[in-house]
């Protein structure tokens, strides 16, 4: 079958969720943990922290459930 030999298989759509779903993690609270030392012209000494932790929020609950859903089948 065709599925069986395609790239990660059947469950493609769940790894490239938790992929982004943990890349939106990590990247947020790295932004919020340490932000750069010398920001660049028209950039923000800090990112916005409600913003920043809704992205981390969303990005978790992604990874969570895309982490559910290849363990559970």
């Amino acid at each position: 079958m065709l599925a069986d030999t395609v790239f990660l298989g059947t469950d493609l759509l769940a790894w490239l969720v938790l992929a982004l779903g943990g890349a939106m993690v990590v990247g947020n609270v790295m932004a919020l943990v340490r932000p750069p030392a010398r920001p660049r012209q028209g950039e923000l000494s800090r990112p916005p922290v409600a913003r920043s932790a809704l992205y981390v929020v969303l990005g978790g609950v992604a990874a969570v459930w895309a982490l559910a859903t290849l363990v559970h089948g």
